[in-house]
């Protein structure tokens, strides 16, 4: 593949997962949170939605998944919820910039659609922070009473975007060097 067809390619996967994860949050999330006297995050912001989800709600869709809204104060698994929004943004930012350096600078294409979706869902939950204060997650697994992660679309497309980059420390992807004879 092509450097331009590689930064296209990978361009549009980015897009897509913040697409994704904009839209289903534009979709469930309310409007309401705008007030600073709602349950929402403080500061929260969301012009309109379909749904008015604003946190705690929960739709039990098997035994061991629910669909729910919780707001995750933290970063991953609510680590440093204890930190300022603000330092918590700092974090991110400096977290896409140097995901972005990297991706600039990557010539394979696997890295660099990789990256591209780790971007895409860090600038999503960054977005939230900016409008909630927090990141609004939705997919509940579990398994009886024990909890094992609660995550969003954004969420999924950083997991996947590591995968990708994990698949080329090993190799794949990769051409096979040709031995001299």
């Amino acid at each position: 593949m092509s450097r331009r067809a590689s930064v296209i390619v990978s361009l549009l996967v980015g897009l897509i997962a913040f697409a994704l994860d904009r839209g289903q949050k534009f979709y469930q999330v309310a409007s309401a949170c705008i007030s600073p006297d709602h349950p929402c995050p403080a500061g929260a912001f969301q012009p309109w939605s379909q749904n008015g989800w604003t946190g705690g709600e929960l739709v039990r869709v098997t035994d061991f998944f629910d669909y729910v809204l919780i707001w995750n104060t933290g970063i991953s698994y609510g680590l440093l919820d204890s930190l300022p929004v603000a330092a918590l943004g700092v974090i991110m930012v400096i977290a896409i910039v140097a995901l972005g350096i990297w991706w600039f600078r990557t010539d394979a294409p696997l890295v660099r659609a990789g990256l591209a979706m780790c971007i895409g869902g860090a600038v999503s939950n960054a977005l939230d922070r900016l409008l909630y204060g927090a990141v609004a997650d939705f997919f509940h697994f579990h398994l009886g009473e024990r909890s094992f992660y609660i995550f969003n679309i954004a969420d999924a497309a950083i997991t996947l975007g590591v995968c990708l980059l994990i698949l080329d420390v090993l190799g794949v992807g990769r051409r096979k060097a040709v031995a001299a004879s």
